[in-house]
């Protein structure tokens, strides 16, 4: 049975940071592409970050450039989304998803729906 549990969500005051783990279990992502969502309230959900476990390929949507990192813990089966510089903008639930690698770089423009598995969420509040 697999399973994708996001945690480290919260509430933060603008410029703080924020570490997020997707957490897989019965995955072995060796072989997976991990993505970052994350939808607020009255928007469209919307890739934040990606991590090809295969080939090492990144990729960010530009809002969150420069701020957030995503990394693999190689001890576990745990992606990370390490957020700085928080802004009030970046206030939604985040998503993570895995899906076997296409053997291609990753891309936050590959939509949730094509991810084989989903997790539920987690809220993240960036606010004074």
């Amino acid at each position: 049975q697999w399973q994708l549990e996001e945690s480290g969500g919260g509430l933060v005051q603008p410029g703080g940071s924020l570490g997020l783990s997707c957490i897989a279990s019965g995955l072995t992502l060796d072989y997976y592409t991990i993505g970052w969502f994350r939808q607020a309230p009255g928007k469209e959900r919307e890739g934040v970050s990606c991590i090809d476990i295969v080939d090492g390929s990144t990729d960010y949507v530009d809002s969150v450039k420069g701020r957030f990192t995503i990394s693999r813990n190689h001890a576990y089966h745990v992606v990370n989304l390490q957020m700085n510089s928080l802004k009030p903008e970046d206030t939604a639930i985040y998503y993570c998803a895995a899906t076997p690698s296409p053997g291609s770089p990753c891309t936050v423009l590959t939509p949730p729906e094509d991810y084989q598995y989903r997790g539920q969420g987690t809220q993240v509040t960036v606010s004074s």
